[in-house]
């Protein structure tokens, strides 16, 4: 298990060296520069869109831009959120943050072209189905020659949507809150029993399909934001004092490094540090990674750039609100340096010392919520990747072999979840992101034509 664990860590190293690194934020910036900011100053029409002012029932798709942007967020507001942020701190201190932000915005950039990509390019499966995704606007946007790269997104998006880390993260979570402290013994059977539950609980809803899924994350991700939201004003008004020290150590923090303790990597240990607040903030956030593009593509809409207007909201409530929330909260708590926890147990002291008593129960429900919203999503996103290889007659399959792996991420350990799913996502945004890189001029000239009609 420990060779495994290491071949694993290495494959995750790897895939996530320079080259992807400035492919993902190389990338997003050059399609920061592409749109001139253009996305960014239509921000208010894209709340706009997603309050539903512009919705038409009778467009194609399935689902309307309110329950694709919660679909998306189910997926990543997660456990990235409240474990991968504390990772990164554990590893980097305040300075991974600033890193975080950079990918978010950058992020919101990638996010409106990739999801413009996703309607614009609509592709059918085998049974005739209209769907949407990074392998159909290949197909569709690059021609059929391009298939490989459709293929290969789709392989390691098989991978890269099990729900292994957010199912490990929440049984970390139920035994060191709620059952430890009760004198409950945790082991592999504690464990078992918690991954039958998450089963039981995640068949009842994905087995209903795209419709159930996104009607019931549509209601759970605002709840499950807004409690996580109060939550944490009241460690921050509690701990008000170490407030703007700490916004200010994220800041010179992300040039001194002071308190990284990873590998450095290149440009010595700020390179370490960009590289680990960039892959935390993919973890988090998706953007590149192409995953958000399957849900998008499946929106009732005939205007792709509404599409990618309302995807781009996704990098900013995910990391520059939920991730910047859970990083606040544990840096003025001091617990980032006063406590050996890592992961989910880190974000989890700091509730439960700046709200004795019931912190930790809070955290807990929040984290239930996080992870059971993105194990409905990930399903979806997994089903589609196999729609797309075997044909719509198979895509059922996926769901069972992804309900196994629940059972699995729930009995196995936290690196070993963190590194598979980190180098699969890896992988999928190769073909994600050259792909758009090389539709980019299209998303713009489709841009400038909508809003010239509806807004100028």
């Amino acid at each position: 298990m420990d060779q495994l664990n290491e071949l694993i860590a290495e494959f995750a190293s790897l895939v996530w060296g320079l080259p992807l690194v400035i492919l993902l934020i190389g990338g997003g910036l050059y399609l920061l520069i592409l749109s001139r900011f253009l996305p960014f100053r239509y921000l208010g029409h894209s709340l706009d869109l997603l309050r539903g002012k512009y919705d038409d029932p009778n467009a194609p798709g399935e689902i309307n831009h309110f329950q694709a942007l919660s679909t998306a967020l189910s997926s990543t507001v997660g456990m990235g959120n409240i474990a991968g942020v504390a990772v990164a701190i554990a590893l980097g201190g305040p300075g991974a943050v600033f890193w975080l932000w950079i990918s978010a915005i950058v992020g919101m950039s990638t996010k409106f072209f990739t999801n413009t990509l996703a309607v614009m390019y609509r592709g059918k499966d085998t049974e005739g189905n209209i769907q949407g995704g990074v392998m159909y606007y290949i197909m569709e946007g690059l021609g059929k020659s391009w298939k490989p790269l459709a293929v290969f997104f789709a392989i390691a998006g098989l991978v890269g949507a099990l729900p292994v880390f957010n199912v490990n993260q929440l049984t970390q979570a139920i035994n060191s809150i709620l059952l430890e402290p009760q004198g409950i013994e945790t082991g592999f059977m504690s464990n078992l029993i918690i991954g039958i539950i998450l089963t039981i609980i995640t068949s009842a809803v994905i087995l209903g399909g795209l419709y159930r899924i996104s009607r019931t994350v549509s209601k759970l991700v605002p709840a499950m934001v807004a409690v996580y939201f109060v939550a944490v004003l009241v460690i921050l008004f509690i701990n008000l004092e170490e407030l703007p020290r700490y916004l200010g150590l994220i800041f010179t923090d992300a040039f001194a490094a002071e308190n990284y303790k990873g590998e450095p990597l290149f440009g010595g240990i700020i390179g370490g540090l960009m590289i680990l607040g960039i892959r935390r903030g993919a973890f988090s956030n998706e953007a590149g990674i192409g995953t958000a593009t399957m849900a998008h593509g499946a929106s009732k809409t005939s205007e792709p750039v509404r599409e990618g207007l309302v995807a781009m909201l996704g990098p900013a409530i995910d990391t520059l609100v939920v991730c910047t929330l859970t990083a606040l909260a544990i840096l003025v708590t001091g617990v980032w340096q006063s406590s050996d926890a890592n992961g989910v147990s880190l974000t989890a002291a700091a509730f439960r010392n700046s709200i004795p008593y019931v912190g930790d129960y809070v955290l807990l429900l929040c984290i239930a919520a996080f992870s059971i919203s993105s194990l409905f999503s990930y399903s979806y996103y997994g089903t589609k990747c196999l729609n797309f290889l075997l044909g719509a007659e198979n895509k059922h399959y996926y769901n069972y072999f992804y309900i196994l792996s629940i059972l699995v991420g729930a009995t196995t350990s936290l690196s070993m979840m963190i590194n598979l799913i980190d180098g699969f996502f890896a992988l999928m945004a190769i073909p994600t992101m050259i792909s758009t890189l090389i539709l980019a001029p299209k998303v713009m000239k489709a841009a400038r034509v909508y809003f010239k009609k509806y807004l100028e």
